[in-house]
């Protein structure tokens, strides 16, 4: 008989001892209702009001699997590209550069030599000015592409995987050429059209106070980040990652704000594929989306999404055919196809600073507690 006050009190620790302000976790197990944890506050610079299921967290790069890979399988199904086309074939600025020739495949599993991170935004925004129209966005995603076809590669392609929001900036353009849409409105096409009451989108900067204002009478609110040194303001509805924030709140690797349910609403489309019932997704394709590529050595991507490592976030019982994705801001998704189990922890941990380090020992603690609850340590 499993103990759901533990995982609440695990939570309501966490918070006592400075993990985060607040968090709200989703459980959901087979065909079972899902299960709300919610803990603290929404902020404590200044004081906010309490955590509930229904509030809001900007989900940082949950954004890469929840829009930027579920759109590029999509978009492999109805053929318009396929997993080793190259990034040129594609964009075609891009040719005759490094990282043309790398291919789609090479960019979802953080293989194709590309940098980390750079910090682009400063180049494309001396002084913290963000893009609020799509004019601007069009022409900042131009600067952006232009500036990444331009990186030398750090690695040999293939060799080793190192994790790469610029990958992802890449992906998010050529889901954008090949739809001929805005990141936003194909995600609203094609994903959130399948789904009921998904409070889960893209905040550009010139509808921040309407997102705000429209959170705020849904009953839940939206937990602010930290102050950004370069916009001078504290972040709350606006992109924490500043190089999506360059872009005006829409990229491929980052700018997806939503709920827990919001979130567990597209993770319910891979799983159902997954199990081979009624999906937007092929169940072939997902498996293939969601199996380790390499299945020796250090490589734990699969494709866009994670498979737990050694030691994981994930903490010890989920095997290694699950997947899942970490977002810097302190959210996470875990999931076990075979067990049924979907697992979702939303979190402002880098309120009031960024500097606060502390979930990662609390993500695989509070998931053996969670998979020791509601499925066994058998």
């Amino acid at each position: 008989m499993s103990d759901l006050h533990l995982i609440q009190s695990a939570l309501d620790r966490a918070v006592t001892e400075g993990v985060f302000p607040g968090a709200v976790l989703a459980v959901r197990h087979r065909n079972r209702p899902v299960v709300h944890f919610a803990t603290g506050r929404l902020s404590t610079s200044p004081p906010g009001p309490p955590v509930t299921p229904l509030t809001t967290y900007d989900l940082a790069s949950l954004t890469k699997p929840l829009v930027t890979v579920t759109s590029l399988a999509i978009l492999i199904q109805n053929g318009c590209c396929r997993l080793d086309d190259r990034v040129a074939d594609h964009l075609p600025e891009c040719a005759d550069t490094p990282i043309g020739s790398a291919t789609l495949r090479h960019l979802l599993t953080h293989a194709s030599g590309l940098p980390g991170w750079r910090g682009y935004y400063e180049r494309l925004s001396g002084d913290g000015r963000v893009p609020a129209s799509h004019e601007e966005r069009s022409a900042a995603k131009q600067s952006m592409l232009n500036l990444i076809r331009s990186e030398s590669l750090v690695y040999e392609r293939g060799t080793r995987s190192l994790y790469s929001d610029l990958g992802f900036m890449l992906l998010g353009f050529i889901i954008e050429r090949n739809s001929r849409q805005p990141l936003n409105v194909f995600m609203n096409g094609h994903i959130l059209s399948s789904l009921t009451g998904a409070h889960v989108e893209f905040v550009l900067q010139e509808r921040i106070q309407d997102f705000l204002d429209r959170m705020a009478q849904h009953g839940g609110g939206v937990a602010p980040t930290e102050v950004d040194s370069w916009r001078s303001r504290l972040l709350c509805g606006e992109v924490h990652d500043e190089n999506a924030a360059a872009l005006g709140g829409e990229a491929g690797h980052a700018g997806l704000f939503g709920s827990a349910d919001a979130v567990l609403a597209i993770t319910g489309i891979w799983m159902q594929a997954y199990r081979g019932r009624t999906a937007l997704l092929d169940q072939g394709l997902v498996r293939e989306f969601t199996r380790r590529q390499n299945q020796v050595g250090s490589f734990s991507w699969a494709l866009g999404w994670d498979t737990p490592s050694s030691p994981s976030s994930a903490g010890q019982y989920f095997p290694l055919r699950s997947f899942g994705h970490l977002g810097y801001t302190g959210t996470s998704i875990w999931i076990d196809p075979e067990q049924e189990l979907e697992v979702v922890l939303l979190s402002n941990r880098v309120h009031p600073t960024r500097k606060n380090e502390a979930i990662r020992d609390f993500r695989p603690m509070i998931h053996d507690l969670v998979y020791r609850e509601f499925v066994g340590s058998s």
